[in-house]
């Protein structure tokens, strides 16, 4: 795919619609991302940043149901969860995460939803030359990113992993699904074993706005660690720079969305194949 900024969107009678659902939706990349995609592909259509609060997510769903030339949504946070029960089908993996970030609309208006964050943030990392086979891995957050990411990750070997989050019994909710599917995996709660890990990962929201505290206790982070965001704006997070000033190898947030673009494009059905 080209590396070049994103190319000028021609709108006609004939595009097809696709969007982001965010709240808030100022940070979003993918419009920029998934346009390089369509322009790479021949496809006339256009993706747009909508911002939908979490009371008004169903009411914009069914809307978007019955826009005839609508295509699909990608769903980011804080409604990733939220979608696994506003779709009317969703692949396996968004069964076994609890979330769903790429939504298909069909001819007849059916919403198919799938959860791609998890090989989008693996992707990622393999493509920087990170293989998380054998890692032991610390997670804070337990929502639907951090699920997807949990999931692949132990999907691809990591012995251990730690998730940490301001509500415990999130925490723990998510640790019983990965105990159910992978039962050798070694698991846990405590926040303060950061120093214990090979690969940190910050999978919530901390470090989007100023001001906002850090996820996690930087001062435990040490040089031989790999420190990973999920957030891609800003592009360095509080998190990351701190990492960095520790010695840490830092992974940036983008990649998990340049990772996964052309597979949303592909389940929403922009180009050819399929992403689940």
């Amino acid at each position: 795919m080209p590396n070049s900024s994103a190319p000028a969107v021609s709108v006609t009678a004939r595009t097809r619609l696709f969007a982001i659902l965010a709240d808030p939706v100022a940070h979003v990349k993918a419009p920029m991302v998934m346009h390089r995609v369509f322009a790479h592909h021949g496809v006339d259509g256009v993706l747009v940043p909508m911002h939908v609060a979490s009371d008004g997510l169903a009411r914009a769903v069914e809307g978007l149901r019955q826009t005839q030339n609508f295509g699909g949504f990608i769903v980011t946070m804080p409604h990733k969860e939220a979608m696994l029960h506003l779709c009317d089908e969703v692949t396996e993996e968004a069964q076994h995460v609890g979330a769903v970030n790429c939504v298909r609309r069909e001819r007849d208006g059916r919403m198919i939803g799938t959860m791609l964050d998890g090989a989008g943030f693996l992707e990622g990392l393999r493509r920087a030359g990170h293989d998380p086979q054998g890692m032991r891995v610390f997670l804070a957050g337990a929502g639907g990113a951090a699920s997807a990411i949990a999931f692949a990750l132990a999907d691809a070997g990591a012995t251990g992993i730690t998730v940490a989050n301001r509500t415990e019994a999130r925490a723990r909710a998510l640790l019983d699904r990965l105990a159910r599917r992978y039962p050798a995996l070694v698991l846990g709660t405590d926040a303060g074993t950061v120093a214990d890990h090979d690969l940190v990962v910050n999978a919530t929201s901390q470090g989007m706005r100023p001001g906002d505290s850090l996820p996690l206790d930087v001062t435990r982070l040490h040089g031989r660690q790999i420190v990973a965001e999920a957030i891609m704006d800003p592009e360095e997070t509080p998190l990351l720079a701190k990492a960095r000033a520790t010695g840490c190898t830092v992974h940036l947030g983008l990649p998990m969305l340049t990772a996964q673009i052309e597979l949303m494009a592909r389940h929403m059905g922009a180009i050819g194949g399929s992403a689940s």
